[in-house]
């Protein structure tokens, strides 16, 4: 008499075992592709193609998660786990790039953001990091983008004086962790001060350029300008609109919008000081 099948004896399926090779191999490739980004040992064109081909993986990874369902509701077979995992690890490294995507089609294809579209913060020492021909402003047509998909974003006003303003600006890029390569404090003979940065994004690492001018207004106010523009690509998601904003922010912040204490007046020479009115406790 034939024996009956145990739990665990059915054969595993094909499907589900390949679906997670896939998915497991994708996850390497992907994690090897940000680390060539954020260590700089290739150029970004190849190390972004080591990462596309993560993300052809992964897809085969839920393609075949797909599959291997089916066959093993109606074979009986087992291996669901296998299966379950490819899906999960293929969806988790495709939802970054569906965000991405998003962001795409929702957001202007402008890479270059500024508060002064008439006389935007110049590169002048990042301009030797930069790729040819992107350290101008783009022109009026990025403006014109700008404008539209963010109004918010505008010169920052405060009210203390320039050098208070520089050090809050100076405090914030610093507490982010930019790399500074260049900072000029206001003072005579420069009447702006300016901070030239490079900011990296969290997870791919790309390497975004930061430019903040700080512009007396007077005594006791002055005026903030911030460019962020990327190296690459002519769509940046969205991302240095949300730096440039949350840095005019943590800058406000920074500053506290608060006149610095002027000093008191010095004692007038030959002027006496008033004897204590309390009398000395006699001894007992």
């Amino acid at each position: 008499m034939a024996r009956r099948p145990t739990f665990g004896d059915e054969p595993t399926s094909r499907l589900a075992v390949w679906s997670r090779r896939f998915a497991l191999f994708a996850l390497a490739v992907a994690a090897l592709s940000i680390i060539i980004l954020r260590s700089g040992l290739l150029e970004i064109v190849p190390a972004l193609a080591t990462f596309g081909a993560a993300l052809v993986f992964a897809g085969l990874a839920i393609l075949f998660a797909f599959g291997s369902f089916v066959t093993i509701w109606r074979q009986g077979l087992a291996g669901l786990g296998y299966a379950f995992l490819g899906l999960f690890l293929g969806l988790m490294l495709l939802a970054y790039p569906a965000y991405l995507g998003y962001r795409a089609m929702t957001l202007p294809p402008i890479s270059d953001v500024t508060t002064d579209f008439a006389n935007p913060p110049r590169y002048d020492v990042l301009v030797r990091l930069r790729p040819r021909g992107r350290s101008d402003y783009p022109g009026q047509a990025t403006a014109a983008l700008q404008r539209q998909a963010y109004p918010d974003i505008v010169p920052l006003q405060l009210s203390v004086p320039a050098k208070a303003a520089y050090d809050a600006a100076m405090a914030v890029a610093t507490k982010r962790k930019w790399l500074l390569v260049d900072t000029r404090a206001p003072g005579p003979g420069r009447p702006a001060g300016v901070i030239e940065a490079v900011a990296r994004t969290p997870i791919m690492g790309f390497r975004d350029d930061v430019v903040i001018r700080v512009s007396p207004q007077g005594a006791d106010a002055a005026r903030v300008d911030v460019r962020s523009a990327s190296r690459f690509g002519s769509h940046d998601f969205g991302a240095n609109a949300s730096r440039v904003r949350a840095l005019l922010e943590d800058i406000d912040d920074a500053s506290g919008n608060v006149k610095e204490p002027k000093a008191e007046p010095e004692e007038k020479k030959g002027e006496k000081k008033r004897p204590s009115d309390k009398k000395p406790e006699k001894k007992k």
